[in-house]
């Protein structure tokens, strides 16, 4: 019956377009005007994640820029939102599918992130086109929802347009209902609607793409055909045959195909893929998850109330990660929303989330019977690759039409919409219900060892030994085979289950894990879906590495590798690691990197974990979390990772947990700043066990070292080493720090400037190294450094190296650099490093000087200073380019970032080496003026947080205070600007800790303070504005100061405090006044309007407003309209002149006066050319 339905429903399709001649349907097809009509979008060059070195892909020339689409998935997904795709390095060869777990040294390079309308771009590896694409990934990640969304783009003209004529969509679950089928029938299969005729499809073979969805799913191997052996298209031939004729290249050799697998079975399924774009799917950022609940119940209007559960659950949140999940923990809010019980769920695990899903779905409605039923039929379907069931297949295991019915109704079953068949909702829901026929099939454990020898056996010969952790079904059975799984089972099925007998299962399966190796990632989420100690504590043993005989004869333990690697790619594996690393007794040392590089060689064992994208903050509570109990921990390294507050505050509960035992702590350039350091202050005084911490280069200022030595001074503290960056402190500060060194002997805190370990830099033949402060300060001879520079200076090998202003109009500087080795600004947040001496040019460049030619903000926003750099070519081997986006919060990936490069044949976007925390790296860079861009999407330019700080200046006069006030972006260039701008008004920068949060451009914010001030204007929006641009802020008349003073900028919206300043009077100081010299060929009695008429003629631009002022005091009404007739400024000025002929000194005062009040800064800068103050008045 479903062959010869699937015969009919082929045949129709094709029927259509029979006794045409093909000839003439070729000509007059016209496809393919329309498609070059609709432009096919360039594809970008493949972006690399931070850590990536790939010198094929670091030059990326000109591109054509548009915004990333986003689509919705469908089916069980209805909700969904776009999951992250990452591509990997896949070498030829099988055997590179699998993906490996522990490394015995560093990983090399394993991929980065992708975006969907790049999958049929170059192939990382071959730098050729990809024509097979495979997207894989975990059980329920979101494969299947990706390949239609690529179908739906495609039939929208939103994507590959210009790529494919035809694109054929396929479920390999539906398919492999059908025996037998032709090329034209395959073909017709795959359209909803019938496009051209087959003899026109096949026309051009190279314009076809084949979308397999599941390929792993039914119970076939695809093997190559012989190219003589290939059948017409209209004969028929078994459909595996017929895939794997059209996968092995016998067949439409030009097409291109696009499956879906999971990465479990990609090995054995196909042998001969050759070098395919491997792309994993990832799952969901926290930010789509929360999209992903907001679209689910937006129609019952229950989002935020389900999201308060989510939010409240870190582990949840982070279960989330994977879409099915999603839609199981939205399934079961639903149901107790209808049940009208309290929403809650506290499930730490995928298995007791299902379980709790079968609980609130068939409670009460007496079907443990018809569950047994249900349990054998999906554990049949797995083992015979069946995933769709006829009625029969459903009657054979005893489900009664009622029972069927309510499996339907609570959405465990679906019934297929094009034939009388059914499905689970999910085939991970199967593979559930697969694992617990396992246990239930024998109750009362009659069977015993027999059975278990023989589920296992089954287990193996379907995943075998190296990917039967991966499997879902044995992730399940460590699940439901813990205690409170058992239970559970137990009510749902109303029966008693012989926990001992069924935990001889989980050790058979344990018993084909590879012994004396550490256990693989998969293993690892087993025992977490279990969460038993006694299991977690005998498996995590075997990290410890082989037992053998010691010199007396006694068993010990002997590393295999001092350091044990292990990439980390999502968020629940994550969870999981750390989770797993609690039981693992003998790891002192842990090490989390963003990027692959070397550190410390460390004598404890260590294991390092490798991280390519951001954690987020629901993480970095979960992994602080688990730290509080892993008492044999006494290293903790996070060096280069973005720490939120919150996750900061996270950490700091667990340093001061009695359980933690740590004593070394790394946060070099972590981003912390002075508000941060109430925590660490609050740390020390905490009878805490750490004894080392390091904080370099991180923005901590005078105002946060303080708060840090209140926290040294308590007795309770037992820090022995401190590494600061101390070229940014004061001296009185420095003397503070010095004050605590000599009163506690026990006490260093180190003057190095750079961290011990994250110092980037190359020798001369380009090889990358690692070089410590120490290194370098051996290499330049020197013994000791005194640490006298200012914020200006390079610090080096050798201490600080002086800067030297060329042009103080143009910003342009030189410093010489003067031996090979690491350079860094404090005030620029430029890095070099350099092979040897060089001389280094930087000026400070205005965006707006090239942005007005080019087009460049439809499609990106700047996120970072524009500096002109002039070196010698080859010397500089690395340029570290400051940004400030948030990667803690931004949604954006890494690979969204580029250097814009300004050259002299037009804009060059340069894909960066790594991309980090405060900056960009290029490798070997050949310089322009150059500056960080982000690839955005225009309408999300207002949700990309950045890092922004404060600026107050003081003008002190007769004891009259005034303040100016601004916020924006952590740009050295705007901040250099207002500097110069402020200082022509006697103004003085008064120095207060940045915003801790981060904010958004677009965003508005309400300033506010003590009473009696005088704020003008209230309100500040936080934008961008090129460095010669006017910025905004606010004026605050403070009178006479009697007391110190609050500032506060609140978010307008919300009016949640951002930021916040204290004020005393001793941090103010009366302003030098400028004394005047008057030139000797400037008469004596000279008005300031007579002696600046040429600059007040070429600059003056309100003068409507300037003319209302002085109408009726020098001005008649004859007079005021005669000026306002005049058709430009320049005009209107040389009339007004010539009126003033006839002025006596008090009215040119009361010009002066009217002109200060419209052009205050113009007067101002006259003045200060000038160095003349000649008023009558």
């Amino acid at each position: 019956m479903e062959e010869s339905q699937c015969k009919q429903k082929s045949n129709t399709k094709v029927a259509q377009h029979e006794g045409q001649d093909r000839e003439d349907l070729i000509s007059k097809l016209k496809e393919d005007t329309i498609a070059t009509m609709m432009k096919r979008r360039p594809k970008p060059k493949r972006f690399l994640m931070a850590g990536q070195p790939t010198k094929a892909y670091m030059k990326q020339g000109e591109e054509t820029l548009h915004s990333t689409l986003s689509l919705k998935g469908e089916n069980l997904f209805q909700n969904f939102t776009n999951p992250l795709r990452f591509q990997k390095l896949c070498p030829s060869g099988s055997k590179n599918l699998v993906r490996k777990s522990w490394y015995p040294q560093v990983p090399e390079e394993g991929g980065h992130m992708i975006e969907i309308q790049d999958l049929f771009g170059p192939n990382i590896g071959t730098q050729k086109e990809s024509q097979l694409v495979i997207i894989e990934g975990a059980a329920g990640i979101g494969k299947s929802a990706l390949a239609r969304q690529v179908r739906r783009a495609w039939s929208k003209d939103h994507l590959y347009r210009g790529r494919f004529h035809h694109v054929f969509f396929f479920s390999c679950r539906e398919l492999a209902q059908c025996k037998q089928l032709s090329l034209a029938e395959l073909i017709a299969q795959g359209q909803d609607v019938p496009t051209a005729p087959i003899g026109q499809i096949l026309h051009h073979p190279e314009k076809l793409l084949f979308i397999l969805d599941g390929i792993d799913e039914p119970a076939w191997v695809l093997e190559e055909q012989n190219p003589e052996m290939c059948l017409h298209w209209s004969q028929r031939q078994p459909v595996d045959t017929l895939l794997g004729s059209l996968l092995g290249k016998s067949i439409l050799p030009e097409a291109s195909f696009l499956l879906t697998a999971r990465t479990t079975a990609l090995h054995k399924l196909i042998p001969y893929l050759g070098q395919p774009c491997q792309v994993e799917v990832l799952g969901f950022t926290e930010v789509e998850r929360e999209n992903y609940f907001y679209k689910y119940f937006e129609e019952q209007r229950f989002e935020t109330t389900a999201l308060m559960v989510l939010e409240s659950n870190p582990v949840l949140l982070t279960l989330c990660e994977v879409p099915w999940v999603c839609w199981l923990v939205c399934t079961c809010l639903e149901k107790q929303m209808e049940q009208g019980g309290d929403l809650s769920l506290t499930s730490q695990t995928t298995t007791a989330l299902c379980l709790e899903y079968l609980s609130l779905t068939i409670s009460g409605q007496h079907l443990s019977t018809q569950l047994r039923g249900l349990c054998s039929l999906a554990a049949e379907g797995i083992w015979k690759r069946k995933t769709v069931f006829s009625e029969s297949d459903l009657c054979k295991q005893g489900l009664a039409k009622g029972a069927i019915d309510t499996f339907l109704k609570v959405g465990v079953l679906q019934k297929q919409p094009k034939s009388l068949t059914y499905s689970f909702a999910h085939l991970c829901l199967q593979e559930f219900f697969t694992a617990m026929s396992y246990i239930v099939e024998d109750s009362e454990g009659r069977h015993g060892d027999r059975e278990n020898d023989r589920i296992v056996e089954t287990l193996v010969e379907w995943y075998g030994t190296q990917t039967l952790f991966e499997a879902p079904i044995v992730r399940f059975l460590f699940g439901l085979l813990s205690k409170e799984g058992l239970r559970e089972m137990e009510k749902i099925f109303s029966c008693s289950l012989s926990g001992k007998k069924k935990l001889m299962l989980l050790w058979h399966i344990l018993g084909k894990s590879k012994r004396h190796e550490p256990p693989c990632l998969g293993l690892l989420h087993c025992l977490y879906e279990n969460q038993e100690i006694e299991l977690l504590t005998h498996v995590m043993h075997d990290l410890q590495g082989t037992i053998s005989p010691g010199p007396d004869d006694m068993a010990h333990t002997v590393f295999q590798t001092n350091v044990k690697y292990l990439v980390v790619q999502t968020d629940m594996e994550l969870m999981v690691v750390t989770f797993c690393i609690k039981f693992c007794y003998h790891i002192r040392s842990l090490q989390l990197n963003m990027e692959r590089q070397q550190g410390y060689e460390l004598m404890a064992p260590r294991m390092v974990l490798y991280r390519q994208t951001p954690i987020p903050d629901a993480s970095w509570k979960i992994f602080f979390s688990n730290l509080k109990f892993t008492r044999n921990l006494e290293e903790l390294d996070l060096s280069g990772n973005p720490l939120s507050y919150s996750a900061f505050c996270n950490l700091c509960k667990t340093l001061r947990h009695p359980g933690c035992q740590l004593k070394t702590l790394w946060l070099v350039e972590c981003g912390l700043t002075s508000t941060y350091c109430s925590l660490l202050a609050s740390v020390l005084n905490a009878h805490s066990s750490l004894t080392e911490l390091d904080l370099q280069l991180n923005d901590l200022s005078d105002d946060g070292v303080e708060l840090l030595c209140a926290g040294l001074r308590n007795h309770a503290c037992n820090l022995h080493i401190l590494r600061l960056d101390l070229s940014s402190l004061s001296a009185q500060v420095i003397t503070e720090l010095r004050t605590l060194e000599a009163k506690n002997p026990k006490l260093h805190i180190s003057s190095t400037w750079m961290p011990h370990m994250m110092v980037p830099s190359e020798n001369v033949d380009g090889e990358d190294i690692l070089t410590s402060f120490k290194q370098q300060q051996q290499q330049s001879g020197d013994k000791h450094m005194e640490l006298l520079g200012t914020e200006d200076d390079f610090w080096g090998p050798t201490g600080p190296v002086a800067t030297e202003v060329v042009d103080r109009e143009r910003y342009m500087y030189r410093v010489r650099l003067p031996m090979a080795g690491s350079y860094h600004s404090p005030s620029t947040g430029l890095h070099f490093v350099v092979k040897r001496a060089v001389n280094i040019e930087i000026e400070f460049c205005a965006w707006s000087q090239y942005l007005d030619k080019i087009p460049l903000q439809q499609s990106h926003m700047v996120a970072g200073p524009l500096f002109d750099i002039k070196a010698e070519q080859g010397a500089v081997t690395a340029v570290y380019l400051p940004h400030f986006v948030s990667l803690q919060e931004t949604n954006a990936s890494t690979v969204d970032f580029k250097v814009a490069h300004f050259q002299e044949h037009g804009l060059v976007l340069e894909t960066p080496d790594r991309v980090k925390s405060r900056y960009t790296v290029l490798k070997n860079p050949s310089f322009s003026p150059m500056g960080v861009v982000l690839k955005i999407i225009p309408a999300a330019r207002r949700f990309i947080p950045i890092t922004s700080i404060t600026l107050i200046y003081y003008r002190l006069n007769l004891e009259e205070l005034t303040l100016h006030l601004y916020l924006i972006p952590n740009d050295c260039t705007i901040q250099k600007a207002i500097d110069e701008e402020e200082m022509k008004f006697q103004f003085v920068r008064i120095n207060k800790p940045p915003p801790v949060d981060n904010l958004f451009i677009g965003s508005r914010y309400i300033v506010s303070g003590s009473e009696n001030l005088e704020i003008t204007p209230k309100e500040l929006e936080l934008c961008y504005r090129s460095s010669k641009e006017f910025q905004l802020f606010s004026e605050i008349y403070v009178g006479h100061m009697g007391s110190e003073i609050k500032l506060q900028i609140k978010n307008k919206k919300h009016m949640k405090l951002i930021w916040e300043a204290l004020l005393k009077p001793g941090d103010f100081r009366p302003a030098l006044p400028r004394i005047a010299q008057v030139p000797k060929d400037v008469p004596a009695l000279q008005h300031f309007m007579d002696q600046h008429r040429e600059q007040l003629v070429a600059r003056v631009t309100s003068v409507d407003t300037l003319l209302d002022k002085l109408h009726s005091l020098v001005l008649s009404e004859d007079s005021y309209e005669a000026v306002r007739a005049e058709t430009t400024n320049q005009d209107k000025m040389r009339k007004l002149f010539s009126l003033s002929r006839s002025w006596n000194r008090a009215c040119k005062d009361q010009f002066y006066q009217a002109l200060k009040e419209t052009h205050p800064y113009l007067v101002m800068d006259l003045l200060e050319k000038s160095s003349i103050v000649s008023l009558g008045s």
